[in-house]
């Protein structure tokens, strides 16, 4: 019974995910939502600001936990009702929650066993990289994070299976998240005014209109990433 014990939070995940692709919800995440009901998400959101933005970090956790894909859009809507500045660090907060779901599952249901196996292997390949996560987690997480094109939730299984240690997990992972998403919010803070213009905008137009909140995306995707190992080298090879 103890060794069941630990997979129930990975059960109730999947029971979650499962739920959400039976009725249907996954299908709200996406532009078409904004299109049709922006209007009046926005003025529920103005008559009720602060019970919408807990509802939005809530639903945006949950849906990161239950590893439902659209939660792009999620942002999107979030700096459509938010704009960029309270979008960006709601949407970075449930975002890391989301992910420390995540991390506790895995760490719940893989974790420990292997990390008792790695502890007993000295000088195995899984002890090596237990040790450098544990002496170095920020810097891990926060490159990692930075990386909008490495996929989120491989970062958070890895590190729950590693028994990263959660305080500098968090702290990177939020730093991590919170530029790519206030961009994301950026460009759902201007959608109001394209789809006051074209209800039906096609991907030309919005790559067009957003052209600058695009680039720092590719900024966080190639640009940042790099100099952050270059940072890394020159402070490991730093003298002592």
């Amino acid at each position: 019974m103890r060794n069941f014990g630990r997979f129930i939070p990975l059960i109730v995940i999947l029971a979650l995910a499962g739920l959400i692709f039976a009725m249907g919800w996954h299908r709200y995440l996406s532009l078409d939502t904004l299109r049709e009901h922006g209007g009046a998400l926005r003025e529920f959101a103005r008559e009720n600001y602060a019970l919408s933005l807990l509802a939005l970090v809530l639903i945006f956790a949950l849906a990161t936990a239950s590893v439902v894909p659209g939660v792009f859009f999620l942002t999107i809507t979030a700096g459509y009702l938010f704009g960029p500045w309270v979008g960006g660090v709601a949407t970075a907060l449930a975002a890391t929650l989301g992910a420390t779901v995540i991390y506790y599952v895995a760490r719940t249901a893989l974790g420990e066993s292997l990390r008792k196996k790695a502890e007993a292997n000295q000088g195995g390949m899984l002890q090596k990289i237990c040790e450098g996560v544990d002496r170095d987690t920020f810097s891990y997480v926060l490159a990692a994070r930075l990386v909008v094109t490495v996929p989120f939730h491989l970062i958070n299984l890895a590190a729950g299976v590693i028994s990263a240690p959660l305080r500098p997990y968090l702290g990177a992972t939020f730093l991590g998240l919170l530029p790519a998403h206030l961009i994301y919010c950026w460009i759902g803070s201007g959608l109001s005014e394209v789809l006051a213009r074209d209800a039906d905008p096609d991907l030309t137009s919005l790559m067009r209109e957003f052209a600058l909140p695009l680039a720092g995306v590719a900024l966080l995707a190639i640009v940042l990433p790099l100099a952050f190992r270059l940072w890394r080298k020159r402070r490991g090879a730093a003298p002592a």
